[in-house]
């Protein structure tokens, strides 16, 4: 493959459900002959059917791979998995106009979902055999569930741009059937080698099989890490991910679509700041690999193609302003010891006590005697960690309240007085602020409120920092 002037693209499994519309858009518009061309698109799994095969992501309903896991003997994931063919065969239906097109979807359909039921049905049969245990095979069995909804969504975007004119190719980076073991790299080189981008336009799977294991270190953010790698490698001028909506000062739907402002342009230290609150603009190992490949990542509406979207880059802001405002729940969990001070090792030990939870730590803070970790996890997960904190500091006072952090987010806050103003915002609005602090780097300012006010304080905050477009100058800035 000749790493030609391109750019790297990735549409999002919701957006997939309307990839007709993309099409006609996005996707070809009134592109025409060598213009349709020089772009690699990498899909996800049309919307809901990721979480039939593994799990929910937001509820937790098990889908095949979480019934496998726990079946004894009524074989529930059969029945899942029969619900996922039935999922697969009614999204490729809605965007298929050909017969002939959807003959071929259900085909492959069929092949994928029998072979993974046969795979399955192999492998608890060699697990009845004492010498072998499924719990070392699982993460095996999670990467190949989750690969037969990235290649469903590729064929069938192959299907349809094929039977609209475009000389589509259908790029499997999943790995079915292969018996050799390659790493990322390699995979993508080799499945990308032949493809000529000045006169074929690559649709790739967002799930790639390979020797690192994506699930294994990323879980269900694989596909943007895939993306990202693909940009990296193939040298791309642009990494774009289009998404339903644009990157903007707030929620549209919080704080109302004529207050909030698209950032138009920030830089990966913002992106990584969202991801750290739980709104991700892209994976923060997926934007590790875009920046340190020097490639530039563009976040867009893909329904509003004819607008360029929000540029994230590594260059810093001309002018300090907040860019964003948001928020996240978390749970305070406050070790408090008077003889802390001056003594090492508890903070250690609360750390350890959350790793070995996989509870994730939003945010800290400590004084002379109290530490207090933010973190993301239910009560339930949070009450284990008491449990293991008590055990190591038995005369310490460990607590657990239901709080949410809001978060005013910039390139350059410095000089703009936000961390004074945003609590007065919030005094304003009748908000207890509970905790409130700002780093040295100037990047952010949390405040801490109660988890029923977090709304209100996003609005407020959003109000007093941000103000509307019709207030302020950002956009002409940006």
């Amino acid at each position: 493959m000749t790493y030609s002037e391109h750019t790297v693209e990735k549409i999002g499994g919701t957006s997939m459900s309307r990839v007709r519309e993309l099409r006609d858009t996005l996707i070809i518009g009134d592109r025409k002959g060598a213009d349709l061309y020089r772009r690699i698109f990498v899909v996800s799994a049309f919307g809901g059917i990721t979480n039939l095969l593994l799990e929910h992501k937001k509820s937790g309903e098990p889908g095949v791979y979480a019934l496998f896991a726990n079946d004894d003997s009524d074989h529930g994931w059969l029945g899942a998995l029969t619900r996922v063919a039935d999922a697969m065969s009614q999204a490729h239906n809605a965007v298929l106009d050909n017969q002939g097109d959807r003959a071929l979807a259900e085909d492959f359909v069929r092949d994928r979902i029998e072979g993974a039921r046969s795979c399955l049905f192999d492998l608890r049969r060699l697990c009845s055999y004492g010498h072998f245990r499924l719990s070392s095979q699982m993460m095996i069995v999670r990467e190949l569930l989750a690969g037969l909804g990235e290649a469903h969504s590729a064929f069938v975007k192959t299907l349809m741009l094929r039977r609209a004119g475009v000389n589509a190719r259908f790029v499997d980076l999943s790995g079915w059937r292969d018996e050799t073991e390659y790493s990322l790299e390699e995979r993508i080189s080799r499945a990308l080698a032949d493809v000529d981008l000045s006169r074929e336009l690559p649709i790739v799977t967002g799930y790639a099989q390979c020797r690192e294991g994506l699930m294994r270190e990323y879980d269900r953010g694989y596909s943007e890490v895939t993306f990202s790698n693909i940009a990296a490698l193939t040298k791309a001028t642009e990494a774009i991910i289009h998404k339903e909506f644009h990157l903007s000062s707030a929620d549209p739907a919080l704080v109302g679509p004529n207050s909030v402002r698209k950032l138009g342009h920030t830089n990966y230290d913002v992106a990584d700041q969202l991801s750290n609150m739980g709104m991700e603009a892209i994976h923060p190992n997926a934007a590790k690999i875009l920046r340190q490949s020097n490639v530039a990542l563009r976040v867009t509406n893909a329904f509003d193609p004819a607008d360029p979207g929000t540029l994230i880059d590594d260059q810093p802001a001309q002018q300090p302003a907040v860019e964003i405002i948001t928020g996240l729940d978390v749970v305070a969990l406050e070790l408090f010891e008077q003889d802390m001070v001056g003594v090492k090792g508890y903070d250690s030990a609360a750390l350890e006590a959350l790793k070995r939870h996989n509870v994730r730590i939003a945010s800290k803070t400590s004084n002379a005697n109290t530490i207090t970790h933010y973190v993301e996890a239910s009560l339930k997960t949070v009450r284990r960690v008491i449990a293991d904190m008590e055990r190591a500091f038995p005369s310490a006072e460990i607590n657990a309240r239901s709080v949410a952090i809001v978060s005013a987010i910039g390139r350059d806050l410095c000089g703009l007085g936000c961390f004074s103003t945003g609590l007065r915002a919030l005094e304003d609005a009748d908000i207890e602020v509970i905790a409130a602090h700002q780093t040295t780097r100037n990047v952010d300012i949390q405040f801490v409120v109660p988890r029923d006010a977090v709304e209100d304080a996003i609005k407020a905050l959003h109000s007093a920092l941000i103000g509307s477009p019709a207030t302020n100058k950002l956009d002409e800035a940006a």
